[in-house]
């Protein structure tokens, strides 16, 4: 049995923050929220997604809103569990497993507060491969999985339960909702059983955050090169290294929205890059032209540590490299690009697969 403990988590929130391209939450908040929680209740069990029984119910649970937010609005920790309980009395069931309905930094703990404080087993697996800013951006949506009924609970007490006729419904009511509760709350959704999770979930998620959070800390215990130990587990590649020139954010809509410039340093130096953001990375410039985009991960890390950096720790002055690393497969299909590529968020540019032999 695979059992996560203290230590686990601390790699699963780094490793998990890497694949959250820049969203997904604080993993500081949500690390020290899961690590309470395992030690008041004991380790979460991690379930494989094979070995989920097919007719068992799994409720994935996560935080909505912008990640900025959370520095200065901090859950208090019930909301969550107040969210999964109001979606296991409307479906009259028992859910046998959480799962994380998207690999970011608090996102990837949330679940597991669920899991230890209730009992449950974590499934290793997760909604997405990364992180993306809007309900509708998960894998269950391409084999036709019904976000609702959707639970959203906030630190104040209030519970609002959804039913919607699609998913991108179900993103702008949630989204209304979320920013009457202060732009952040929790949520339980995508309630689905282990057959159909078994197609519709991306795989060993977790597995591979917590890979990549033993590679990061391994090598600075060992001095060893960060940057060439992630492009290799990640098949990506290195887009840029510089210093960050400017930030322009704002909390638009329940998101943070905004652009990054960096300007080149050492093989670089010079050659003027932008990011664009909502939430996550979501388009990578060079010199004015766009080079890699989503829903391609698109990874900002430090440039002497390897450590990723969230949206909201973004500010001038950060000597960073900027990392790009393939999707999974489901979301270069048709159906992928059309919910969650470039066009869906308004750039008029092509898909153009990112591989590492470019």
């Amino acid at each position: 049995m695979n059992l996560l403990d203290h230590d686990a988590l601390e790699e699963i929130a780094l490793g998990a923050t890497v694949l959250g391209t820049g969203g997904g939450g604080d993993p500081t908040l949500g690390k020290l929220m899961a690590q309470q929680a395992v030690a008041r209740h004991g380790p979460v069990q991690l379930l494989p997604l094979d070995q989920v029984p097919d007719d068992g119910w799994i409720i994935p649970t996560a935080m909505m809103g912008a990640p900025t937010v959370l520095v200065e609005k901090i859950p208090s920790g019930t909301e969550v569990l107040d969210a999964f309980k109001m979606l296991e009395r409307r479906l009259q069931c028992r859910a046998v497993a959480t799962v994380s309905a998207e690999a970011g930094g608090v996102n990837s703990m949330i679940p597991m507060v669920v899991a230890a404080t209730l009992g449950l087993p974590l499934v290793d697996a997760d909604g997405m491969g990364r992180a993306f800013p809007e309900i509708q951006m998960v894998t269950p949506t391409l084999h036709g999985v019904s976000a609702t009924p959707m639970a959203i609970a906030d630190e104040k007490g209030n519970q609002v339960l959804l039913e919607t006729p699609d998913n991108f419904w179900t993103e702008r009511l949630a989204r209304a909702v979320t920013i009457q509760m202060g732009c952040s709350a929790c949520i339980a959704l995508y309630a689905m059983q282990g057959a159909t999770a078994k197609k519709a979930l991306v795989p060993s998620t977790i597995s591979l955050a917590r890979e990549i959070g033993h590679t990061l800390l391994t090598c600075r215990e060992q001095k060893r090169d960060p940057i060439a130990a992630l492009t290799a587990l990640l098949h990506g590649r290195q887009l840029c290294e510089g210093k960050i020139t400017d930030v322009r954010r704002r909390t638009e809509r329940g998101f943070a929205r905004g652009e990054l410039d960096i300007i080149g340093t050492g093989q670089d130096a010079g050659t003027p890059y932008k990011i664009s953001f909502q939430n996550e990375n979501l388009v990578f410039w060079r010199d004015g032209q766009p080079e890699v985009t989503v829903p391609d991960l698109i990874t900002i890390v430090d440039e002497q540590t390897g450590l990723p950096i969230t949206t909201e720790a973004l500010k001038y002055g950060l000597r960073v490299i900027v990392l790009g690393i393939p999707c999974h497969p489901q979301w270069r299909t048709p159906g992928g690009l059309a919910l969650a590529g470039p066009r869906y968020f308004g750039y008029e540019i092509e898909y153009i697969p990112l591989g590492n032999d470019e």
